[in-house]
């Protein structure tokens, strides 16, 4: 291989998947009629490299992904995930109360953290549906 030259990547199934994900949520919404959507999906499954992926997703609105947040996957991992960050919140309040009680201080200051934890939680509950953090196999990032 000479220096000047490109490597290609392969692409992995799970990323022909995603992304044939993506075109079958855009079909769902009108975005693609049924003729080009399976055009598009063939061509998804036949793809052997990543740069034959990403035109296929080019031309839809965020790359397609934004559509993710509409499908039953989408959803039951958004609830999994609010139901862990709200899971956590109580621990920590629970923990955070049992220290002020052991204290003895007349200030609650767990009140302070617990504050930010809880609208941490409210703004990823209201920001955070659609972005690609929760499309498929690529885990939740922050």
């Amino acid at each position: 291989m000479h220096p000047t030259t490109t490597t290609r990547l392969r692409t992995s199934d799970a990323e022909r998947e995603e992304i044939a994900e993506i075109l079958r949520a855009a079909m769902a919404e009108g975005r693609l009629d049924l003729a080009e959507g399976e055009e598009r999906l063939t061509a998804a499954y036949a793809a052997k490299f990543g740069d034959e992926l990403t035109g296929l997703t080019a031309d839809l609105p965020h790359g397609g992904r934004r559509a993710l947040a509409h499908t039953p996957g989408a959803r039951a991992a958004t609830r999994r995930w609010l139901f862990r960050h709200a899971s956590f919140i109580l621990i920590a309040a629970g923990v955070l109360t049992g220290l002020w009680m052991l204290s003895g201080a007349t200030f609650f200051w767990p009140a302070i953290p617990l504050t930010f934890l809880v609208i941490g939680f409210f703004k990823h509950l209201r920001y955070g549906r659609w972005r690609p953090e929760y499309s498929f196999g690529h885990g939740h990032r922050h």
